[in-house]
């Protein structure tokens, strides 16, 4: 008896053993390699790594296809990189802004034969995610952005959900990155009435429509309307006036912690926010968040009540398309929860 429990707990350790292992590392995944190097060229599956530079604050995340690198940033300082492996041909990883919709630490593809992606971080309901792989050092997924194994657990731990990922594909800049915005859809529950035209001075606020989440606002040129989303739920918007004839361009902030020793251009008698200028859509256009706030005016009671709402994390982004399009839904802004 004393040796068949023995037996038993003996089987019983091996098998925990090798269940763990196979929650580990794949066997055709990169593990990574770290390097010290904040800057200049990585070898496949090098990365650097140091989130004591910037201990707290939100974390926005830089995937360059051209230069199949991704940047992370921390209340707008660089925390780390890393070499990726984005789509194939055929298979293309779409450029955009989006929120991280789902995390999960061990996940199986149900689209290519139950493969695992470790640490995946879901994009896009339609497959698109962040997770560990193979880095060959050329674009090879099925438009996944794949990571180092060691890099994917790093990053896994310091990003919510809801946290800002930016793809872009037009053009190589770092930091001051680049990438052409896509176009936001309609969440399922944007009704008639929220598109109804609003007089000069009106506009539309219901934070009850989603009490909680991530906050996004979108500006759109075309449309001369400011658009505010709470977990992908619009639950506010109000006509915008800008300043002159040219072309607001395709822009991203993110909000940072903390506050700037000057007052707010939007909102009267608050003090101004820290932002981040995360995308444009040409380098040589690049603009600050002041140089928005100079350009584009909106009702003072609107932009107080959405000054009061937001909090570091929130992601602004500027475009001169419309916000509603007909168009594929994996090319959004904004990836609704």
């Amino acid at each position: 008896m004393k040796r068949s429990l023995i037996t038993l707990l003996t089987l019983s350790l091996l098998n925990g053993a090798a269940l763990a292992d196979t929650m580990g590392k794949p066997s055709a995944h990169t593990q990574g390699t770290r390097t010290g190097k904040p800057s200049g060229p990585l070898s496949p599956g090098e990365y650097w790594w140091a989130p004591m530079v910037s201990p707290s604050g939100p974390v926005t995340v830089l995937v360059s296809i051209p230069e199949q690198m991704v940047h992370v940033y921390r209340n707008g300082v660089l925390i780390g990189r890393s070499t990726v492996s984005t789509g194939s041909k055929g298979h293309g990883t779409p450029a955009g802004v989006f929120s991280i919709l789902e995390k999960r630490q061990r996940h199986y593809s149900s689209t290519y034969n139950n493969a695992p992606m470790p640490n995946m971080q879901r994009l896009t309901w339609q497959g698109i995610a962040l997770h560990s792989g193979q880095i060959p050092g050329y674009p090879a997924s099925h438009g996944c952005v794949r990571l180092p194994f060691d890099f994917s657990k790093l990053l896994f731990e310091v990003t919510d959900k809801g946290g800002t990922v930016i793809i872009g594909k037009d053009v190589k800049a770092q930091p001051q990155f680049a990438a052409k915005p896509g176009i936001l859809l309609a969440p399922k529950d944007f009704t008639a009435d929220m598109l109804r035209p609003l007089a000069n001075n009106d506009y539309d606020w219901r934070p009850e429509r989603a009490t909680e989440g991530p906050v996004t606002i979108l500006v759109s040129g075309a449309d001369r309307t400011l658009y505010v989303y709470r977990n992908g739920t619009p639950i506010g918007r109000g006509p915008i006036e800008i300043n002159g004839d040219e072309p607001l361009g395709g822009h991203v902030f993110t909000m940072l912690e903390g506050e700037a020793k000057k007052k707010s251009l939007f909102a009267p008698f608050r003090a101004a926010r820290n932002w981040m200028t995360v995308a444009t859509q040409n380098p040589e256009d690049s603009a600050d968040f002041d140089d928005l706030a100079k350009r584009v005016r909106t009702n003072p009671e609107f932009a107080t009540k959405i000054y009061d709402l937001i909090t570091p994390g929130t992601t602004i982004v500027v475009t001169d398309e419309t916000a509603v399009r007909n168009t594929p839904r994996d090319f959004t802004i904004i990836a609704a929860q």
